[in-house]
């Protein structure tokens, strides 16, 4: 009989080392994305918007969902590249260099395990709305511990949970879509048809753009499905497909049900944009209270039900991508080592795992027991994964920008990204010399000096232009970010330079004694 000891490391992982287990299919893959979003995300910021926007907050996360896409785009390219666990962390240390890739894991680290922190105080909010009895701390935690089980049982029983929680909150969506229609077709619209998309009161492409800014927060976690590379089935070439697939997939279904779901909840506001403006306190239940007038109760408590029970949901989805992260620079000893293993019966880090929920646990009861909380959580929330998109632009560009330009950069130097990681470096490698050789047998065909020359402005296009304006997007929306969340970037950014010397310190001491 096994032993309670080795029954443990099963789970956890008996130290450093071991590999994740691929059996995440494309379906898998677009679950994990779609519950780390939320499909219902809006219903918060609704109103918000609305006031921002002049009433067109359709047409805001129709722009929304076109400027993620450049976001989008980049993650594809460099999944390509680098098919492994890590995310942003493991592109930028094959793009930019060790150190930035270092910083960049860093940042995304804090997105990681606060944006799951705010889900599980939702969570809890809401369920301390329909169960008064029990504190909302209470419940913030049972949903904490609930979900660490699942993702702790594996990866694989974590998704078929999450697909029904997913189809749940689907069904819950389809039955206020269908109700908002009956609505609309007895009664008809409290705005304009086209009010959603023109305004209800003077159009402005300056608030348009402002309340883009924020609409583009709505979509922070499709990006999760990268850490799952490792995981997903195929070998490389093919799980990196997956991947890219799933995160598109993932960005085109939710931009369609935020502009579908909040059209609806703008004909059925008998709130004007102005009124919500001039009553900010108002705002954060506008989507409830246009549902609750023109449909009924019901409806209300329905979809706060789905919100408590999908929020925790996304929480589970946002607590697997960190464990990923962590997992992946421990592996290449930027963390503590012992957060490098995986469990041999699940297939999970689980240590990692652990370490996750503990820190996000703390973070959500503190916030779920502190008076202003939820406010200051969601203030800071979202500043390291816009530092992270950042990089994650700049890594495209470093890989497939200057390395091209710069005569290719060599397998080698990819191999320096350490560990699990130099295999995808060699294989980013070999593609860019791949494309340079090719090149150079078309230029020596004779004839092709044109051909040559398009696809020289192609790859400006791809390689600069496109992560350029997604470095803009970023940049814009971290500059609207409220000051709190950038001295909370600012600090957390110095930690990780301190932390970066001390183990390059580190490094060179090794160095000298071997």
């Amino acid at each position: 009989m096994p032993s309670a000891r080795s029954h443990t490391a099963d789970i956890l992982g008996g130290g450093p080392g071991g590999s994740l287990r691929r059996s995440l299919s494309l379906r898998d893959l677009i679950v994990y994305g779609l519950l780390f979003i939320a499909p219902m995300a809006p219903v918060g910021i609704y109103g918000a918007l609305d006031a921002r926007s002049h009433g067109v907050v359709p047409l805001v996360y129709v722009v929304a969902t076109v400027a993620m896409s450049f976001t989008a785009y980049s993650y594809a390219r460099m999944i390509h590249t680098v098919p492994q666990a890590g995310s942003v962390y493991a592109y930028a240390r094959v793009g930019l260099g060790n150190g930035p890739g270092f910083v960049a894991g860093w940042m995304m680290m804090l997105d990681y395990l606060l944006i799951p922190a705010v889900a599980y105080l939702f969570s809890g909010i809401a369920m301390a709305q329909l169960v008064p009895e029990v504190d909302q701390w209470i419940w913030t935690a049972i949903a904490v511990v609930v979900t660490t089980a699942l993702n702790l049982s594996g990866v694989r029983r974590a998704a078929v949970v999450g697909f029904l929680v997913l189809a749940m909150e689907i069904l819950v969506l389809l039955v206020f879509v269908v109700a908002a229609l009956v609505v609309l077709a007895q009664d008809g619209p409290q705005r304009g048809w086209l009010s959603p998309l023109t305004g209800d009161r003077a159009f402005s492409m300056t608030a348009l753009l402002g309340a883009v800014s924020v609409a583009v927060l709505s979509f922070l976690g499709f990006d999760a499905i990268a850490n799952f590379a490792e995981e997903a089935v195929g070998g490389k070439g093919n799980s990196a497909r997956l991947v890219a697939r799933a995160l598109v997939w993932c960005l085109l279904v939710t931009g369609v049900l935020f502009v579908l779901q909040t059209y609806l909840a703008a004909l059925l506001s008998q709130d004007s944009s102005r009124h919500l403006a001039e009553n900010p306190a108002e705002q954060g239940a506008a989507f409830y209270t246009a549902t609750e007038s023109a449909i009924g109760g019901w409806l209300e408590t329905t979809v706060a039900v789905s919100k408590a029970i999908g929020a925790a949901f996304a929480a589970l989805a946002g607590q697997a991508a960190a464990s990923r992260l962590l997992y992946a620079m421990a592996r290449d000893r930027r963390l503590p080592r012992f957060l490098g293993s995986v469990g041999l019966r699940t297939g999970v880090p689980g240590r990692a795992l652990l370490l996750s929920a503990v820190l996000t646990m703390g973070a959500a009861v503190w916030a779920a027991r502190s008076a202003d909380g939820l406010d200051r959580l969601v203030s800071i929330v979202d500043i390291g994964a816009l530092f992270g998109f950042g990089m994650l632009h700049l890594s495209v560009m470093g890989y497939y920008g200057l390395g091209r330009r710069g005569g290719g950069r060599p397998a080698a130097e990819s191999g320096q990204a350490g560990g699990g990681q130099a295999g995808g470096g060699q294989a980013g490698g070999g593609q860019a010399q791949g494309r340079q050789a090719g090149g150079s047998t078309e230029g020596g065909a004779g004839g092709s000096a044109g051909s040559s020359a398009e696809r020289h402005r192609m790859s400006v296009v791809w390689d600069w232009v496109v992560p350029l304006v997604g470095l803009a997007i970023v940049v814009a929306v971290i500059v609207t970010a409220n000051r709190e969340a950038h001295w909370v970037g600012l600090v957390w950014l110095v930690i990780a330079l301190v932390a970066l010397a001390v183990l390059r310190r580190r490094d060179k001491r090794e160095a000298a004694a071997d």
